[in-house]
């Protein structure tokens, strides 16, 4: 007779409260993966038995309790692969990828299954269950559930070499980052920053070397890019960047090689949509979103880039004249922009991001954002304790009070630090969703990451963010609020679940516009206040080459939608010139041959967005209408943006009913109306 571990033997098998990321080792993932799918298939045979009713709460006690429990498990170990990666780990995961990946595939394409879901009448399910069964129907059939025979099994077989090779894209992207380093000397590194330079001095140190350590992670090669006045030292970590695992990387770099990864997913992504009855893999990924066809998005890209380019001319002719002018460079280079840009920024308004730093040290700018949303949303943040991966993590609750008491709404985990192993980026994700259990009737509270990278704090000191990392906080936040205010007890559909790819950007990129608004900001500080003169210049320098930045999106948007709109397999040669078409066709300022910018583009083969980075784009559109109806009650009540009352139809409109209506239909309950570019156009200084 074979034992199992017991559930308290294995973590990953604990489903009591929090998942226990302090106790998960590599060897708890095969094992839980094994015992985890044999329950969640066995429970698949159960509800798909023909005897068994095709009703929405029995299906949802048998199937959605175990499917769920496998959906914990498996996040946890994807969250520790990608904030905590060991070799051992990143083994353990792969090794059981195939086998989660083959059981989802099967799930979402098991006739049986997708018979109990059609024999459903939709009238008799609450509109919660109905959004959640329309949703499952759609899934279905993009699943494949229609396909019968050869179709079916090379559909499946497609999506398992699909998860293998976003893995690897991603491993390659973050071995690529992790294996550059160079040392540099205190001389050679003139214009940097003194927080960087203690940083880069202790990770040499660290390493038992003399001088300063540079790397491509982010808290590094941004202020080298910015700051470091030797042309030929930002020349060497701009190359080394943009040729990350590519073929143009530097000695040993090009093991790390993307090019056929990329060209195997694009082939396999067409070959899934022409297998569905689709043109390609754009129109497969637009059925689920806002969007109604990839030609929509392609007008409202060249629409924007349109709009935008006169405004990037002038952001580059002001460049050039500034570089002449006053750096004595009549020919720069690209990778001298990056540093034009910041002196100019400084000369133009005095001031750069290294003088804005000290007023944002990591614990003020967090009390900021918390006392805003509890404002804002009529909530409570407060610490709590949860096991954690990385003693840099925090964790903590939101409450609402109620004439009851204290009523818990959910709880968040914080890991905001850069380290090795670790994901470059920041992201929200879920630990778990707000549902009334089908199991125990109990109602389970949401729970969620947010993940940054921004430099650590050195000596003790607390950490600094440069204003972008205070947005980039405020996004991710943004998402958290979603996932965790919502009112929605049907699991599919709570939170973040069940929400149009392109709409799901409209409550990070909202959460931005307070990084902006001088009365929050003054509002919440404590200790030395931003002075209002350096605010006044940070925001006259908000929309600095707005042009620019609007053409960057727009050509990776239109990159992205292109590339997925091609109706034959491209191969590493054929995704280079497609790339330089829209370059040609978009872009003012021109990239080196050698730049292979694609294969590091993780959103579109590792992260979810094929044929949809333009939701960026869309939600800002989205987001900056939402935020003008903010601007509207301020400029009504002479107060400043925290308006309760529009917070508060924010709140029930678009965070709190989640998944559980199209967005659009949120978005009109909150404006009264559909979406208008022109809040956008504005917020960005191209009105």
């Amino acid at each position: 007779m074979t034992t199992h571990a017991s559930p308290a033997a294995n973590p990953l098998l604990d489903f009591t409260d929090l998942p226990r990321f302090d106790a998960i080792r590599p060897d708890s993932v095969g094992p839980a993966a094994e015992l985890l799918l044999q329950a969640a298939s066995a429970a698949l045979e159960t509800v798909t038995a023909p005897e068994f009713p095709a009703d929405w709460q029995a299906m949802a006690r048998e199937l959605d309790v175990s499917t769920e429990r496998l959906g914990r498990a498996w996040g946890a170990v994807s969250h520790l692969n990608a904030v905590a990666d060991t070799p051992e780990l990143r083994a353990a995961y792969n090794a059981a990828l195939p086998q989660v990946t083959e059981f989802w595939t099967r799930l979402g394409a098991d006739e049986r299954l997708y018979a109990k879901y059609r024999a459903m009448d939709p009238a008799r399910l609450t509109p919660e269950q109905a959004q959640a069964h329309k949703n499952a129907m759609r899934g279905f059939r993009l699943g494949g559930a229609d396909l019968v025979g050869e179709a079916k099994l090379r559909f499946a077989a497609i999506q398992e070499r699909q998860a293998e090779l976003a893995q690897k894209f991603s491993e390659n992207a973050l071995d690529a980052t992790d294996a550059f380093s160079l040392i540099a000397t205190t001389d050679e590194l003139a214009g940097l920053p003194d927080d960087v330079l203690q940083a880069t001095a202790a990770a040499a140190q660290a390493d038992g070397q003399t001088g300063h350590k540079l790397t491509l992670k982010m808290p590094c090669y941004l202020p080298v890019m910015q700051f470091a006045h030797s042309s030929s030292l930002r020349q060497r970590l701009y190359r080394a960047y943009v040729t990350r695992a590519s073929d143009q990387a530097e000695g040993e770099g090009t093991k790390f090689d993307n090019t056929a990864a990329m060209s195997e997913l694009l082939a396999l992504k067409l070959e899934e949509a022409q297998l569905l009855g689709y043109r390609h893999f754009a129109d497969v990924s637009l059925v689920p979103k806002m969007a109604e066809s990839p030609e929509q998005v392609i007008a409202f890209l060249r629409d924007l880039a349109q709009r935008a380019r006169p405004h990037a001319e002038k952001d580059l002719a002001d460049l050039r004249a500034f570089a002449a002018s006053e750096l004595g460079l009549t020919d720069p280079q690209p990778w001298d922009w990056t540093y034009i840009g910041e002196k100019l920024k400084e000369q133009r308004y005095a001031f750069s991001e290294q003088e804005v730093k000290p007023y944002f040290t990591a614990p003020k700018v967090l009390a900021g954002l918390f006392q805003i949303v509890e404002t804002l949303f009529e909530v409570a943040i407060r610490p709590d304790t949860a096991p954690v991966w990385h003693p840099g993590v925090a964790f903590y609750r939101i409450e609402r009070h109620t004439d009851q008491g204290a009523e818990l709404v959910g709880q968040f985990y914080l890991d905001p630090g850069a380290r090795n192993g670790k994901r470059g980026g920041a992201w929200m994700d879920d630990v778990r969703a707000r549902w009334l259990r089908p199991d125990t009737g109990a109602l389970q509270t949401p729970v969620a990451h947010l993940v940054c990278n921004f430099a650590e704090g050195v000596n003790g000191k607390p950490a600094l963010l440069t204003h972008d990392d205070v947005i980039t906080l405020f996004h991710e936040f943004g998402h958290g609020l979603h996932h965790l205010l919502t009112q929605v007890n049907e699991h599919d559909v709570s939170g973040i679940s069940g929400v149009e790819w392109d709409a799901v950007e409209l409550p990070s990129q909202f959460m931005e516009n307070f990084c902006w608004e001088w009365d929050v900001l003054a509002h919440v500080d404590t200790g030395e206040p931003l002075p209002r003169a350096l605010f006044d210049k940070m925001l006259a320098a908000k929309n600095f080459q707005s042009g620019l930045q609007t053409l960057r999106q727009v050509e990776f948007s239109l990159f992205d939608m292109l590339l997925h709109s091609e109706t034959s397999a491209l191969d590493g040669a054929a995704i280079l010139a497609l790339q330089q078409r829209v370059r040609d066709e978009v872009a003012v300022m021109q990239s080196p041959a050698y730049s292979r910018s694609a294969n590091t583009f993780s959103h579109i083969f590792a992260g979810g967005y094929s044929a949809g980075y333009y939701s960026y784009k869309w939600a800002e559109v989205l987001s900056a209408d939402a935020y003008a109806a903010f601007e509207e009650a301020a400029a009504a009540n002479g107060q400043n943006t925290l308006d309760v009352a529009t917070g508060r139809r924010y709140r029930t409109a678009v965070l709190e009913a989640g998944g559980s209506r199209p967005a659009m239909d949120s978005f009109k309950a909150f404006r009264g109306r559909e979406p208008d570019i022109a809040a956008l156009l504005r917020h960005q200084g191209m009105a």
